[in-house]
């Protein structure tokens, strides 16, 4: 009797199988579109800024939409856990769209801010409805291959988005950088929806009726209560404070206290968004959540300096100084493929633990070449092994949360984790940005913000382990 080959499973199959292709490349997409956008408005701002006399608001126009995106990821969430991420996901890509639309039609430097700030909103609001998607449509075992995906999603932008964006503006108009995007959105999103026609309904089970059980190594918690305005308004005072840190640097007199103030309220304020913990950093999801925040701290802060480190002191061109970064962003897409594949037979702490590692070590190699004047190559050959780092232990980090998530409260969890990610990044940019005016000499201003990052990594190794509870 001959033997038959046993159907291949949904889980054993990948993202790629029919059930999941329309879904895998439209999340794809979405998430392609807003890397795009970011790293395109990074090229061509400085021609915006000339054109519409804006340097004055120049540096709102980045910091805008980080804090913005805060409010749009708690909304998001809250919306996520209450009805499901159908409608947070619309909701959020209207936004994104009608932010592109107010920027691209601007004719004025503060109509285009407002444009970031709704686009902000939006595009904030639509990672945390894509995670929830992602628990809600995946099975756990996928979640490190569209987590892997997503990740390389973020890669070509970085290798094609700046030339893309130049030529762009060079050949029509920068109007058209953000319009141009708009025509994209919407058939992204419609290779998701019918994916999302099974999500609706109570956000307690599965397209296919089944509820999601809890890790059986953690108790089941108990469901999670609606979420009162209150979340929302001490996602406003973070945001505002991260943008009083941004500013504080414009003070003379007053800039200090203005930072330690605006540090202090950051820090209060997001006590509400994330796990209970996550500021003392308890066994568990709260130091998930924790370890997101300081990973990046630590890389953003520091590969903003880079390529200004190599025009600076080992007088590149701006282009091959951006090479630096496009090596990272390679070796990031590598080390979240590999973490992927790998899949359980290196287990999340592990992966976690390794990225940090890599992390810190990079910026390590950066600041001691920063001060022992050690060839570039050495911190360029850095930034490859801290992309690599990142793309460890990022996705595991996203895989980690959701897999310590309930039903009730996929939203406010993944929320939490964008929230760690983006003010910690923030924070960091900031604080590094004050750090390198404050110093008489470059060099110094270089070592200053490169120690502080390599302070921020040491505590990312040190939180790492408790990622995983006591056995």
């Amino acid at each position: 009797m001959p033997r038959t080959t046993p159907a291949p499973t949904l889980e054993s199959a990948g993202i790629f199988h029919r059930n999941y292709l329309l879904v895998t490349l439209g999340a794809c997409a979405l998430v392609f579109l807003a890397a795009f956008e970011s790293l395109a408005v990074t090229t061509i701002m400085p021609l915006v800024s000339r054109e519409l006399d804006g340097a004055a608001l120049y540096a709102l126009a980045f910091a805008g939409p980080l804090a913005t995106g805060v409010i749009g990821m708690v909304a998001a969430g809250n919306w996520s856990d209450r009805r499901g991420p159908v409608g947070p996901l619309y909701a959020s890509v209207v936004m994104f769209v009608l932010g592109l639309l107010i920027a691209g039609t601007a004719a004025t430097m503060p109509a285009l801010v407002a444009g970031r700030l709704v686009q902000g909103l939006g595009g904030g609001a639509m990672t945390v409805a894509l995670y929830v998607v992602i628990a809600r449509v995946y099975p756990p075992v996928l979640h490190p291959k569209i987590f892997a995906a997503f990740s390389a999603a973020w890669v070509i932008p970085s290798l094609v988005g700046p030339f893309a964006a130049g030529v762009v503006a060079q050949m029509a108009s920068w109007h058209w950088v953000f319009l141009g995007v708009v025509g994209l959105v919407v058939p992204a999103l419609l290779m998701i929806v019918p994916a999302l026609r099974g999500l609706r309904g109570a956000p307690g089970s599965t397209p296919h009726g089944t509820p999601k059980s809890a890790p059986e190594d953690m108790p089941t918690p108990a469901p999670h209560k609606p979420w009162g305005s209150f979340r929302l308004a001490w996602a406003a005072l973070a945001a505002l404070a991260v943008l009083g840190l941004n500013l504080s640097a414009r003070l003379p007199v007053a800039g200090g206290v203005v930072a330690v103030a605006a540090v202090a309220v950051a820090l209060i304020s997001v006590r509400p968004l994330v796990p209970q913990g996550t500021l003392t950093a308890r066994r568990g999801l709260p130091s998930v959540i924790l370890t997101r925040g300081l990973a990046s701290a630590a890389f953003f802060g520091a590969e903003v300096y880079l390529p200004y480190l190599l025009v600076e002191r080992y007088d590149f061109s701006p282009t091959f100084a951006g090479l630096a970064l496009t090596g990272g962003a390679v070796s990031w897409a590598a080390g979240s493929a590999v973490q992927g594949r790998l899949g359980t037979r290196l287990d999340h702490r592990r992966a976690v633990r390794i990225g940090a590692a890599l992390v810190l070590g990079a910026v390590v190699l950066v600041l001691v070449t920063t001060l022992l004047s050690w060839p570039a190559a050495v911190a360029i050959a850095a930034w490859v092994f801290a992309g690599g780092g990142m793309g460890l232990m990022y996705a595991r980090l996203s895989v980690m949360t959701l897999a310590l998530s309930s039903r009730e409260n996929e939203g406010f969890n993944s929320s939490a984790m964008s929230i760690s990610d983006s003010l910690g990044g923030a924070l960091s940019l900031a604080t590094t940005g004050i750090i390198f005016a404050a110093f008489p000499t470059t060099a110094a201003s270089f070592g200053g913000v490169f120690a502080l990052t390599a302070v921020i990594g040491v505590a990312a190794v040190v939180v790492a382990p408790r990622v995983a509870g006591r056995r």
